[in-house]
Formats: structure tokens, sequence, C-alpha cells
């Protein structure tokens, strides 16, 4: 006859718990990933607006959307840059980004999706949104805002955080390291639950002898 035991019940909950928590950690989910300070330029710069997705994802073959989303929108022109089919589309960009803006196509692959604005001027300040609609994930997008001040290169240095040495396009090796990073620490939390189990397993089998021999006692 078998005997109910409160303790093998809450082990196994807890083996439960912790699988379900691995399996998500393993699952994941690529993200759209900005900048969370401003871009500031000095009017005539070229700029780079960093925008990346980690864990990193080719998105070659997806739609890539760039926009102003404080602007009312016109069909016709409403994007600062659109990527669709592997290549630019001209057609419905908005005239004053005309052969001022691109992606950084062999990047693309590694998920870099940043965008360079070329002569800025004041009437460039905003915030802008780099948005992947067809890509599987809750966050699709990310929003960038751009600041372009005419006394900046009077007012900064390389030591500050907002230098552009410092606003650099993310690198796909830095991104390529996080990757490792991420999938050493989901490997370290697999390896720890299986260890949890096979603890768990052994205490469970040994709380049901102890209960069969007090049974029979």
């Amino acid at each position: 006859m078998s005997v109910y035991s409160p303790l093998s019940a809450s082990l196994w909950t807890f083996i439960l718990c912790s699988a379900f928590s691995v399996w998500t950690s393993v699952r994941g989910e690529v993200l759209v990933i900005g900048s969370n300070l401003p871009i500031i330029a000095a009017p005539g710069d070229d700029v780079i607006l960093p925008c990346h997705l980690e864990p990193m994802f080719d998105v070659q073959g997806l739609t890539v959307e760039w926009s102003k989303p404080d602007l009312k929108p016109d069909p016709s022109d409403e994007y600062v840059h659109l990527y669709r089919h592997g290549k630019e589309v001209p057609d419905m960009k908005m005239a004053s980004y005309f052969r001022r803006t691109e992606l950084f196509m062999d990047d693309m692959k590694h998920g870099n999706i940043s965008l360079k604005i070329l002569n800025v001027s004041e009437e460039d300040n905003g915030r802008y949104r780099c948005f992947i609609p067809k890509l599987q994930s809750t966050v699709k997008a990310a929003v960038v805002e751009l600041v372009v001040n005419p006394n900046y290169g009077k007012i900064s240095s390389p030591e500050t955080p907002l230098h552009p040495r410092n606003l650099r396009t993310p690198d796909p090796q830095d991104t390529t390291q996080r990757n490792n990073r991420s999938r050493a620490a989901v490997l370290i939390s697999i390896i720890i639950t299986v260890s949890l189990l096979v603890v768990a397993a052994l205490a469970a089998y040994f709380s049901r002898h102890h209960t069969k021999e007090t049974s029979r006692g």
C-alpha cells in the first residue's frame, strides 16, 4: 500500500518549478535594444543611432523600420529609413532624409540595425524608433533620442559619457561575448537544476523507504 508523504510532494513541486524556470531561461527571446542615453551631436556631424538585437540574430530577411514616432505620419513618406526585401526602400522615406541615412548592411546578420544619419541639423532633433514588425518577440522596437546642439563641441570632452567616442555603434564581437556569457549562465543553471533533481529524487526515495519501514514496524 502506498503511503502519502508531504515531503515527497513538496520535493516534486520544487522539481517541476525548477524545471519550468530553466526551460523559460533556455527558451528566451530576441529583444530589440536601443540606447538609454540621448545621442548628442553638433550640426553637420554624422551620427549613429545605436540599435541591435540581443541575443545576436540575423535580420537580413526581415523588414526594419526607422521612424520618428512624435511626428504625425504621412502615408506617402512616413519613414526615416525603410529596409525591406534586402534593400532600402526610398519611396516611403521622408524627403529631408533622402540620401542621408544608411544601415550597416554587412552587420545586419549579427543583429546590428543601427542607423547612420549624415550631416545632421537641429531639424533632426527628436526621438527615433527602430522597429522590426515581424520579429517573433514581445520587444520588437526601441527608441533612441537625438539631440543636435550647436554648442555641443564646446561643452563635451572625451571623458564625458555623451562624447561620440563613447556612443559608438554596438560591436558584433561585444554582442557575441554577451551571448557566450548568457549561454554559460544557462548551462550553469541547467547543471545546478539537474543536481537538485538528483538530490530531490534520492531524498524522495529514502523518504518513501523510511515510511515503508515505519509502517512495517
